[in-house]
């Protein structure tokens, strides 16, 4: 892997239900770094792709339930709010003021990952509902439109334990490993490495965030160049953990059996 890269800010204009997103892309290329070259790794705001997916949510479509209300009035929350976030989550775990605390493929994340933020007055965005799919989408599409061996990674914000503000994260990939292992190497002084992964993806994924932004910047994308990661059509997927397996959620869970 190269020691320096170069990340791009694609601005694409506002994306709508249905847009020519590969198109809207390559255009932004073109005018920001010279149009996509080989080995680059494109990474696309989450709420980006579902928005073009049609899968943004208006509220004054949605009937919450009585699960829905009863969670609203614990947490202080709209109702249907509330309704889409439990539709979109594998299960619900808990929930403080204004959240709900849902797993959702094998993550634990507020609100299932549904979003305001970004989306028209009174509609929600959930994320993708094949977030890997939907890379591998855009891999093949861009691919096939600019002759160009390209990754693609979907990425998300998020909080992290004990720790202030967000960063990116990337919730699907595709042309290039989430996880490098580096189990088995040496480090300076001889020792050798037992539990370290590096969450490449992740890592690509704040990089990117820094140029993206969260509010009005008005760039949902972003290029990141020069890392001379291996392009493989069979890298696809983000690996996750179990919970048992995860630092934070064993540590609760074994606390909650202690408890119980």
């Amino acid at each position: 892997m190269n020691t320096s890269f170069s990340v791009f800010g694609l601005a694409t204009g506002l994306i709508r239900d249905g847009d020519d997103l590969p198109g809207r892309i390559i255009a932004a290329a073109e005018r920001t770094c010279g149009g996509i070259s080989e080995g680059d790794i494109i990474v696309l705001a989450e709420s980006m792709v579902a928005t073009a997916e049609g899968r943004v949510v208006t509220l004054a479509s949605v009937t919450p339930s009585k699960e829905a209300r009863e969670y609203a009035g614990r947490y202080s929350m709209d109702p249907r709010v509330a309704e889409v976030v439990i539709r979109e989550s594998d299960e619900i775990v808990g929930g403080i003021p204004h959240f709900l605390l849902s797993m959702k493929g094998g993550t634990l994340l507020p609100n299932a990952g549904v979003d305001a933020s970004n989306a028209p007055v009174g509609c929600l965005v959930p994320l993708p509902a094949d977030p890997d799919a939907s890379a591998v989408r855009m891999r093949e599409e861009l691919q096939a439109r600019t002759g160009k061996k390209v990754a693609v990674i979907v990425a998300d914000s998020r909080t992290h334990a004990m720790r202030a503000g967000c960063s990116g994260v990337a919730i699907g990939c595709a042309g290039i490993v989430s996880v490098i292992d580096d189990r088995g190497r040496s480090d300076l002084f001889g020792n050798t490495l037992e539990v370290t992964k590096r969450a490449i993806a992740d890592n690509i994924a704040s990089a990117a965030e820094i140029v993206m932004g969260e509010a009005d910047e008005g760039v949902p994308a972003a290029i990141v160049r020069g890392l001379s990661l291996p392009i493989s059509d069979d890298a696809v997927g983000v690996e996750s953990i179990d919970a048992a397996e995860c630092l934070f959620m064993g540590l609760l869970q074994r606390r909650y059996r202690k408890e119980g």
